[in-house]
């Protein structure tokens, strides 16, 4: 055991760089004394990049790494992201009733004072037929009328709406890589062929092609998949949860926008298919779009087939690009002096963009809890349970998506409906809420990637049914909450017309320099 001196993270991509830029801010690698940072990866390597959704915490993120939002915006063809359409979800095209719900990022308004509207619209006080998440919010409203969740003036990474972002993950990568050798971050561009450990089990040196052996005191595995040191050199093994978690497959294309001008959907659109899901995201000159799919309920050439409908006839000049991956994670995701962060730690599936949420949760427990004497014993053990914790809450999180549809029209939507593939954990949750909505007591929060009010949302978007028989004792100001109600749509209305267009708002803030724009 000895003082950390130096930290070495292997791999490039959106795992290795917002790690770099994290840590050499924080920890101030570029003062004298200070811990050094430093990166080596691959130029024969390419990144996964497909993943091109964020959750709202990325705006922290890049605040505290210093990253202005115009600039990120310009520079990563980036759009805003207020939310994720769900279509087909509960039941198959042309079954009776709505075929779409929304998952909002903003919470349920609840002004001081005034009644909880989840109860209240279990109770019908918000009119017969009206989504929960139109109910209690604003954004469903603004977000399906094209709006920005932000105006023109609004300093960076705040606005009336709560967002995220869709990116161009390549582009978002090379940013990062500047930006973190700005930040002191010293980047060696080699192939690492194997990791070298001493009798033990410390790693002492990772021996590269074009470089020789790099050392280090840390050394942080952002290799993907590959999993070079949690998994090659350490032997850590993958957690799978094929089990509950159908999809190991997605087929990408990027499409190439029709006309400059069109209208951009500040959403996700995920639409359900026979085996999977396909995502549909807007960025300024482009579509990423992509199909998510069990092998164990359809093979690549009908997967292929089904995504090439959804796009249509756009799809005929492009090739799509084929991923394969075991969802699960690492329960050991630090093991003495080796950290795993991003791919190399674990993977759910790319449905509410878990992805770069890990990669952020991971790289902030790092940044905190490094013990400068390099006692790694102490911490791993805190950072192994704090994120065992996050990945099976998250696990039970998406499978709510899946095990509440009505669809009977695929073997794949029964098998997730069959209680057999649903966790203990979730199905207990899923008992109480037949009696009682979900409460804040029933998750803990510093475990949690999701609010209460995400499954919230996505409970009731899959109309999950909570008997109100034994709500309305306990609930009596329905004449209050219906005017709650009113006074959110009126404010909802008002927030459309306050609001600019999505397409109009980056033009404005992606012009250089930015337009009528206010600094934070």
């Amino acid at each position: 055991m000895h003082p950390v001196r130096r930290i070495l993270i292997v791999g490039g991509g959106t795992a290795g760089w917002l790690a770099a830029c994290y840590l050499a801010k924080t920890l101030n690698s570029r003062a004298p004394g200070a811990i050094a940072i430093s990166l080596v990866e691959s130029s024969e390597i390419p990144g996964v990049g497909v993943g091109e959704g964020t959750f709202p915490s990325i705006r922290g993120t890049l605040s505290a790494i210093g990253i202005d939002e115009a600039r990120f915006l310009r520079t990563c063809g980036a759009t805003f992201k207020q939310g994720i359409r769900f279509v087909d979800w509960v039941r198959a095209p042309g079954g009776d009733g709505i075929d779409h719900y929304f998952h909002p990022f903003n919470t349920p308004s609840q002004r001081p004072g005034a009644p909880d509207p989840l109860p209240y619209w279990l109770l019908g006080d918000a009119g017969a037929g009206v989504p929960f998440a139109e109910a209690a919010t604003m954004q469903k409203r603004v977000a399906d009328a094209g709006r920005a969740p932000k105006r023109i003036g609004d300093p960076d990474y705040q606005g009336r709406m709560n967002y995220a972002y869709h990116f161009d993950a390549g582009r978002f990568a090379a940013l990062l890589a500047e930006h973190g050798q700005s930040l002191g971050v010293q980047r060696t561009i080699a192939t690492v062929v194997r990791a070298e450990r001493d009798e033990a089990g410390d790693i002492v040196g990772v021996e590269t092609r074009e470089a020789g052996t790099l050392v280090a005191d840390l050394y942080i595995d952002c290799t993907g998949f590959r999993a070079a040191l949690i998994g090659e050199a350490m032997g850590e093994p993958l957690r799978s949860v094929r089990d509950t978690l159908f999809v190991d497959r997605a087929l990408a294309m990027q499409v190439p926008d029709d006309r400059a001008d069109a209208p951009l959907p500040a959403y996700t659109i995920s639409t359900a298919h026979e085996a999977g899901w396909t995502w549909d995201i807007a960025l300024q000159t482009r579509r990423g779009v992509g199909y998510v799919y069990s092998s164990r309920h359809s093979d690549d050439a009908r997967a292929e087939a089904v995504l090439r409908r959804y796009i249509g006839p756009r799809a005929d000049a492009l090739t799509p690009r084929l991923l394969a991956f075991d969802a699960g994670w690492r329960p050991m995701q630090w093991k003495r002096n080796c950290v795993a962060i991003g791919l190399a730690a674990g993977f759910l599936e790319p449905l509410e963009s878990t992805g770069i949420g890990l990669i952020e949760i991971a790289t902030y427990l790092v940044a905190h809890l490094l013990p400068p004497d390099g006692d790694f014993a102490r911490i791993a053990p805190r950072f192994n349970e704090a994120m065992n914790a996050r990945y099976a809450r998250i696990v039970d999180f998406l499978k709510l998506h899946y095990c509440l549809t009505r669809r009977t029209d695929s073997a794949f939507w029964r098998d997730n409906a069959d209680p057999a593939s649903i966790p203990a954990s979730l199905r207990d949750l899923l008992a109480l809420w037949r009696h009682r909505p979900p409460h804040r007591l029933d998750f803990v929060t510093d475990l949690e990637m999701f609010l209460p009010a995400s499954w919230q949302f996505v409970l009731y978007g899959m109309e999950f049914a909570t008997d109100p028989a034994a709500l309305r004792p306990m609930h009596a100001q329905s004449a209050r909450a219906r005017e709650e109600f009113r006074m959110l749509r009126a404010v909802a209305a008002r927030a459309v017309d306050d609001l600019p267009p999505h397409r109009a708002l980056l033009d404005a803030l992606c012009a250089d320099p930015p337009r009528a724009r206010v600094q934070a």
